[in-house]
C-alpha cells in the first residue's frame, strides 16, 4: 500500500488535524492501520474487525473500549470516527491553544473523561451505579485483590464522588472529583497509551 495513495484517501484531513491534534503523519498512519484491519475494504469497521487488535484482546476491559467506538444502535464505525475515539488516548498538547470559534480538542480532558464516564456506564443512563462500577473493578483488578476489598473500593468512590447522594455517580460528579480517579484506577493515558498507544497504532499486517 502506498504512502502517496493513502494520503489522497484521507478525508476531511485538516478538520481532523484542528480537532484531534494529530499531525498529518499521524493521520496517514492511522489510515494505513484502518485500512489494515478494514480486510474486506469496506470502508468501515465493525467490532469483530477490533478484535484482531491484540492490545485490545488482552486488556481486561477491552470489550468496553471496543464498544465505545460505537454509539447505541451504530454497528460500524468510518475512518473520522476511527480517529476522533482514538484521540481520547493521546495525549493532551500543553502548547494547544482555544479560540472562541474553535472546537474542543477531541483529547482535551473534559473528552477524556466522557470517554472514560462511557465504559464505566454500561446501560448508558448517564450515570454509573454501584453495580456497574464493582462490575469494571472485578474486570480491571481480578484475582489480585478479594472480593471483600473490591466492595470496599466501590463504597468508597461512590462515597467520594455521589455529591447529590443518589446512590450513582452523573459525569458532573465525576468530573468534578479528582479523587476519584486515584480510588479508581483507569485512565486512557495508563492502561491505553504511551507505549500501548504506540502499539495499537503502529502497522502490522
Amino acid at each position: 500500500m502506498g504512502s502517496s495513495f493513502s494520503r489522497n484517501k484521507i478525508p476531511n484531513q485538516a478538520e481532523l488535524m484542528q480537532e484531534t491534534g494529530f499531525s498529518a503523519a499521524h493521520l496517514l498512519r492511522l489510515h494505513e492501520r484502518f485500512e489494515i484491519l478494514d480486510k474486506d475494504s469496506k470502508g468501515h469497521l465493525s467490532p469483530e474487525d477490533f478484535e484482531t487488535i491484540r492490545e485490545l484482546a488482552i486488556n481486561p476491559i477491552g470489550g468496553r473500549i471496543i464498544g465505545a467506538f460505537f454509539s447505541a444502535g451504530q454497528e460500524t464505525v468510518d475512518f473520522s470516527t476511527f480517529v476522533r475515539i482514538l484521540a481520547h488516548f493521546h495525549p493532551m498538547d500543553p502548547n494547544r491553544t482555544k479560540n472562541g470559534a474553535q472546537q474542543e480538542a477531541a483529547n482535551s480532558r473534559t473528552k477524556k473523561l466522557r470517554f472514560v464516564f462511557q465504559l464505566y456506564d454500561m446501560d448508558r443512563d448517564g450515570k454509573i451505579s454501584r453495580e456497574e462500577l464493582l462490575q469494571v473493578l472485578r474486570a480491571m483488578l481480578g484475582l489480585t485483590v478479594t472480593e471483600e476489598q473490591l466492595q470496599s473500593i466501590t463504597e468508597r468512590a461512590i462515597q467520594e464522588a455521589d455529591l447529590d447522594r443518589d446512590d450513582a455517580i452523573s459525569f458532573d460528579e465525576f468530573k468534578k472529583v479528582r479523587g476519584l480517579m486515584a480510588v479508581v484506577p483507569w485512565r486512557p493515558e495508563s492502561r491505553l497509551g504511551g507505549s500501548q498507544w504506540k502499539k495499537l497504532t503502529s502497522i502490522r499486517r
